[in-house]
């Protein structure tokens, strides 16, 4: 077979480069895509669905509270950002139909691709449940409605149901605003942790051709024992 191919055989006895570590690869590629693209798509139809309701009874406010909308999309360009760097780091098997994409580099990308999805996803969903409470919260205040009680006898008590007409103060409104844009911003923060992780995961690899010299000299220590 010759010292070329012993060496690879070697590689794939120890389990250093067996064909199925591509598949490692492209799960991560997978992951990080398809994950990102789920939060962002998540985010979007929670914060989405209640920006439209609002805008119905407030419509000079859907340009200001469409900011959770816009945070939820840039989730999915970290997904793809990550998904187009480790899709660039497989390289292709060899001519001779050698492997020479290692499990660990295998590993390294399966792991960066899963940091940057479920981050976004979580990011995501996290960023869909606030915008879509805190865009019906500054519409209500935008629209002077306040929340009151009503008691058995038809008395408000304050603080439930709805009711509408009573005037309601601007500075109420922005400080809901600043307060739903104060946990959206650290909300988006965390898809940012896991797309720091996974670029700096995805830089580890194990060439297995740089290698070959190694485990060249245990096939001919192995091959020169008299079993």
């Amino acid at each position: 077979m010759g010292d070329q191919g012993d060496n690879y055989y070697m590689m794939n006895e120890y389990g250093l480069c067996p064909s199925w570590a591509l598949s490692l690869g492209y799960m991560g590629v997978a992951a990080g895509a398809v994950l990102s693209n789920w939060g962002s798509a998540w985010g979007t139809w929670k914060a989405g669905v209640s920006l439209l309701n609002t805008g119905i009874r407030h419509p000079g406010s859907v340009m200001k509270n469409v900011i959770p909308i816009v945070m939820a999309g840039v989730i999915g360009i970290y997904g793809l950002i990550i998904a187009v760097i480790l899709a660039g780091n497989i390289p292709t098997p060899a001519n001779t139909r050698e492997n020479v994409y290692s499990i660990y580099t295998g590993m390294a990308h399966l792991c960066a691709g899963l940091c940057c999805g479920l981050s976004g996803l979580a990011a995501g969903g996290c960023i869909g449940i606030i915008g879509d409470y805190g865009v019906r919260s500054v519409g209500y205040r935008s629209s002077n409605i306040n929340v009151v009680f009503v008691g058995g006898d038809g008395s408000k008590i304050g603080g439930g149901g709805f009711e509408e007409g009573e005037e309601g103060g601007n500075g109420d409104e922005n400080k809901l605003f600043v307060g739903m844009l104060i946990m959206l911003i650290f909300s988006e923060a965390l898809a940012l942790y896991g797309l720091i992780v996974a670029l700096i995961v995805s830089q580890h690899s194990y060439p297995c051709g740089d290698h070959a010299d190694f485990f060249g000299g245990v096939g001919s220590l192995v091959s020169g024992v008299d079993w």
